[in-house]
């Protein structure tokens, strides 16, 4: 089966798709999934935080935001062996790429040239790199793509129409922008979006169509449910229904056929069926490890049990670079 990729979804095309019986939407995301995809093939990578907390951004789902009164405490970029550190203990376990965050509205020229060595090094290790650093000038983003950067997280988080009751500090406008600075420069893209902050429906067609009527696909799309932290404005948000996130999940295989979708944030909370019925839908990325910067995650040898049990199998990391800038290729992506 050929890709049909498109570009000008409607709204209502894409709020039909969310609305069809599940097992319907179900069949027609793993057909296309089947098409493209292994079926029984999970890729996965590890997140870490390198640098944790004092965020001058006020989303209200995150416990780094130096405007909530969380328990986190802030602390100072990593140095560069912790991280390689951790990289190496990542690859251990199998995971294909290797992703950083920072706590940052946007970094320093400074603060990129200490990252760009984070990549360099996680590159030697035989791994692909990502990074969530926040909004970035054209010249920064050429400068990550000069260093071997393989892919740049930016999650769009929500809809425009709901994205001011999340977000005060920049704008949807913002995210946009610096999306199209990294494909001006060539990078590869994760961007996606947290389900059950209080949006409706539409709003989570109305994301979507933001995500797949972008000039191109993002090659990655991570799908995180909210993780509920106390002191943040979202503690206490009605849970979403479960059978949503499958929906939400299906129809970004339909929208996105040949993206990587990963089922990201939440995990920790979700049943083993739950995530059955997501890789049904088309999920085949995951985030491994402990962790997923401040949020906990599915511990890896629950991980490890369960695709065991429903057949599945992951990528393993190529042997170790001996080439600068050399990359093992596994297709796949986060903020």
């Amino acid at each position: 089966m050929t890709a049909v990729i498109r570009h000008d979804w409607t709204l209502n095309e894409i709020t039909a798709l969310l609305d069809l019986p599940l097992t319907d939407v179900l069949f027609r995301a793993q057909t296309i999934h089947r098409a493209h995809f292994d079926p029984n093939q999970i890729k996965i990578s590890t997140l870490l935080s390198i640098k944790t907390g004092a965020c001058a951004e006020d989303c209200n789902y995150c416990a780094q935001s130096a405007k909530h009164h969380t328990t986190l405490e802030a602390e100072r970029l990593l140095a560069l062996e912790a991280v390689l550190t951790a990289a190496r203990a990542a690859r251990e376990q199998g995971a294909t790429r290797f992703c950083m965050g920072a706590a940052w509205r946007n970094p320093t020229d400074h603060n990129l040239e200490q990252v760009i060595a984070m990549i360099e090094g996680v590159h030697a290790l035989g791994m692909e790199t990502c990074v969530t650093l926040g909004m970035l000038t054209t010249a920064q983003a050429q400068r990550l793509k000069d260093a071997g950067l393989d892919y740049y997280n930016h999650n769009l988080d929500t809809s425009p129409e709901f994205y001011g009751q999340i977000i005060t500090t920049r704008t949807f406008q913002d995210r946009l922008d610096t999306l199209e600075r990294l494909r001006e420069v060539g990078l590869k893209t994760c961007s996606g979006g947290i389900l059950g902050m209080g949006e409706s429906r539409q709003d989570r067609a109305s994301m979507l169509r933001q995500l797949t009527n972008l000039p191109a696909h993002p090659e990655s799309v991570p799908i995180n449910l909210l993780v509920q932290i106390e002191g943040t404005p979202l503690f206490g948000q009605t849970p979403l229904d479960p059978f949503e996130l499958v929906r939400v999940v299906a129809a970004t295989r339909i929208l996105m056929p040949l993206s990587d979708i990963r089922l990201s944030a939440g995990r920790s909370g979700m049943s083993d069926e739950l995530q059955a019925l997501c890789f049904l839908a088309g999920a085949n990325s995951i985030f491994y490890g402990e962790n997923l910067l401040t949020a906990p995650n599915a511990a890896a040898n629950r991980d490890r049990e369960l695709f065991a049990r429903l057949g599945l199998t992951f990528e393993t990391v190529a042997a170790e670079r001996t080439e600068p800038g050399g990359c093992h290729r596994s297709e796949h992506i986060h903020d």
